[in-house]
């Protein structure tokens, strides 16, 4: 049965829609521009084109997945963040624009540091570090994760962006793998922070199919963040900063948690919904 792209798209919406994906013929554009290695571009100016059986194969299964709730990201097994690509898959969170915040906030607070030590722990993809380290050519860090999946991804990410060398990847829980000494200039960490209440409002495509042990935090939604705060004094320098990010609500209930003799409390950033996203602290 001969298919031609636009005709694929158009059918391709009314799966998706049915299933209640929104921009139901933006996904299976972009779901088709995946399949055939091309870009959107591509695909508007070629809808008379005919798909090959295999192409026409690998679309549906690609809107099954779709339909099925399944993020684009994972089908695609890729997002951008940073400028950069990485690699995703469902052993990790898939990178989100409001943690570039936290990115360029490290970057401001490294501006005056010659060669910089970072720890990003729960480095998942290992966008975060993999993204500083590709600015700051001269940094060096440890990221940590639990989940040796994780880890994997991460390794192919920092090869593909030639910052392996300069990054130790190590299986941990929190800073269990640190000896207590000063030695950090920065600590990074996108941590946990839904409330186990909270995951049945989750959107399914988080709530199905993301690490769910990379989104989960406690009753409250704090227990890493309150880890984060207690034990990164142990391993950061002297006025050396700990950033990361929070959830939605949590500001006031993140604040209670710093104590004035160990930190500076520096800023709190609004991600572009005007959220508090990313808190900044600096030891004293």
């Amino acid at each position: 049965m001969k298919t031609s792209i636009g005709n694929a798209v158009n059918k391709g919406a009314q799966v998706l829609s049915a299933a209640g994906i929104n921009d139901a013929r933006m996904e299976a554009a972009l779901l088709l521009a995946h399949v055939l290695g091309r870009d959107r571009t591509f695909i508007i100016a070629h809808a008379e084109d005919e798909l090959t059986e295999n192409q026409r194969q690998t679309l549906q299964e690609c809107l099954v997945r779709r339909a099925g709730g399944e993020p684009f990201q994972y089908i695609a097994g890729h997002q951008e963040f940073f400028k950069l690509d990485f690699e995703v898959s469902r052993d990790v969170l898939i990178p989100r624009p409001e943690t570039e915040i936290l990115v360029e906030a490290a970057l401001e607070v490294l501006r005056n540091h010659q060669a910089p030590r970072i720890a990003d722990i729960g480095t998942g993809s290992g966008c975060i570090v993999i993204s500083l380290l590709h600015e700051v050519s001269k940094a060096r860090a440890v990221a940590l994760d639990i989940s040796w999946n994780a880890l994997r991804v991460a390794r192919r990410n920092a090869a593909r962006h030639d910052v392996i060398e300069r990054l130790n990847l190590i299986q941990a829980d929190g800073f269990s793998a640190f000896r207590e000494q000063p030695d950090f200039s920065l600590v990074v960490s996108n941590p946990p922070y839904i409330a186990e209440n909270e995951v049945k409002d989750l959107q399914r495509e988080v709530r199905d199919h993301e690490p769910l042990s990379a989104l989960v935090s406690g009753a409250d939604g704090l227990s890493h963040i309150r880890a984060l705060v207690h034990d990164s004094p142990s391993v950061l320098r002297p006025d050396g900063f700990l950033i990361f990010e929070i959830g939605f609500g949590q500001r006031d209930a993140v604040e209670k948690l710093i104590d004035d003799e160990i930190w500076r409390f520096v800023e709190v950033r609004n991600d572009l919904q005007n959220i508090p996203r990313t808190v900044v602290l600096q030891k004293r």
